[in-house]
């Protein structure tokens, strides 16, 4: 039987020169409280000699970051390399850049892989790290391709891990001799997550200190009626020196559902606000890496009031001037992508907005979303609502949302007992690993039935 603690790790037991010249001259700025418990969570771990499985969870702004690249730090000063995996192309982009930043004083190799790196310089990538000349590679799930081979990985961060599926995950287990240590981090839970935290299968941390001076978003539910008042709101903005995202759930029209698609529009806010008063930009996931980067590259500078974005903008676009996030048919959008959109503004000094618009038709689910993003913006308050309308998923297999097969417990009501019930497990597994005692024979029963047909896929993250 597999026990957690007997997956072993590699043993990070030096903290070096990279960590302590980054954090004693190149920080740029204070850690919050929150950041420096959860950097301690960090070092016992990786010093521990159990492989690392943890969850860090903190909302959009908090300082991840941060916390990856000193984690990274311990890695490199023990003499093994790290990555991080990011979703999309604009989010591995964006992490490349701020992290070639933050370490421009320290003597590290930083490199970018994803679907759009040219054959040239994939190959260069390929060879220093198969001889340990790269320090971190940061990319998207290019990195999980069989070509991609380390010298000696010891440390795999994983952005926004709900986007990558378990099996894809899994793969970055066989890139060493023992498994790198896995920190995920994510915005806001998803039930899986979760639910596997209840079960004890990861260890959470939790980043729940915003830094200074950032002011809550105020988020509200607008129906399309409202769309005039909207648009004026949108203008005193603009006035103010602002920017404003507009995100759309579809690229073309679909016929079965009379949602306002990206193009249509693109359209009316062009007539609404025209040029060359007003400057537009637009981005979508099938627009060719390069003019996507050119017009989100005119929005970051300014050049361009307003965003017209489908989910691409979901992850990994830092624009402190932009206040206002208006997610059209939004009763279309899960929780998790809500929350995660409304986290794109709220990033400088100034208040920020999330409007909400939808139309009139909703279904209770819908509405208790919509009611839900208006009522909060606390992560693991949403995740909590998350987990009642779509269920946690099947914990030990691939599935990541649904009926969890509890036959009594309801796993937000029931947190306490089961918590407990993770407790008693723990506590009995320490004593006897294996379910080899007589008193133990139903247990082992029971455990051999549920996992006769899995893989057991819940060791990853």
């Amino acid at each position: 039987m597999i026990h957690k603690k007997r997956i072993k790790g590699y043993v990070f037991d030096t903290i070096g020169e990279n960590f302590e010249t980054f954090y004693k001259e190149h920080l740029p700025f204070e850690l919050t409280g929150a950041q420096k418990k959860v950097i301690k969570e960090i070092r016992g771990d990786l010093g521990s000699g159990a492989q690392m499985n943890r969850l860090l969870q903190g909302d959009v702004g908090s300082g991840k970051t941060i916390v990856a690249l000193m984690s990274m730090l311990i890695a490199l000063d023990n003499g093994f390399q790290a990555c991080l995996m990011a979703p999309t192309e604009i989010l591995s982009v964006q992490h490349y850049s701020g992290l070639i930043d933050l370490c421009k004083n320290l003597n590290t190799s930083i490199e970018l892989l994803t679907g759009s790196t040219k054959a040239s310089k994939r190959r260069e990538i390929h060879e220093k790290l198969e001889n340990g000349e790269l320090d971190i590679l940061i990319g998207t799930h290019a990195l999980l391709e069989d070509k991609v081979k380390f010298k000696n990985l010891g440390l795999a961060i994983i952005d926004e891990q709900h986007r990558f599926g378990v099996e894809q995950r899994s793969k970055l287990w066989k890139k060493n001799e023992l498994p790198s240590h896995i920190l995920v981090m994510t915005a806001t839970p998803i039930p899986r997550t979760l639910a596997m935290s209840l079960y004890g299968d990861l260890d959470v941390s939790v980043i729940d200190e915003l830094p200074p001076g950032r002011k809550s978003i105020k988020t509200v539910h607008r129906f399309d009626s409202n769309r005039l008042k909207v648009f004026r709101f949108i203008r005193d903005e603009i006035e103010k020196g602002r920017q404003i995202y507009i995100v759309y759930p579809l690229i073309q029209e679909s016929e079965s559902m009379d949602y306002k698609d990206l193009m249509d529009g693109y359209e009316s806010i062009a007539r609404e606000f025209p040029m060359p008063k007003y400057q537009i930009s637009i981005v979508h996931g099938q627009m060719k890496p390069a003019d996507k980067n050119y017009e989100m590259d005119r929005f970051i500078n300014g050049d361009t009031q307003i965003m017209v974005a489908t989910t691409v903008i979901e992850v990994g676009v830092n624009v402190p001037n932009a206040s206002v996030m208006i997610i059209e048919s939004a009763e279309r959008f899960g929780l998790s992508q809500l929350h995660q959109l409304r986290g794109r503004v709220g990033r400088g000094a100034e208040q920020s907005y999330c409007i909400l618009m939808s139309g009139h038709k909703l279904s209770e689910d819908s509405k208790t979303r919509l009611q839900t993003m208006v009522s909060t913006n606390d992560g693991f308050e949403l995740a909590e609502v998350d987990l009642k309308l779509r269920g946690p998923g099947d914990l030990m297999g691939t599935q990541q949302s649904g009926v969890l097969n509890l036959k009594i417990a309801d796993i937000v009501k029931d947190n306490q007992i089961l918590k407990a019930a993770r407790d008693y497990a723990k506590k009995l597994l320490s004593d006897d690993p294996n379910l080899e005692k007589p008193e133990h024979k139903m247990v082992k029963y029971t455990y051999q039935q549920v996992a006769k047909h899995k893989n057991i896929w819940n060791y990853i993250s």
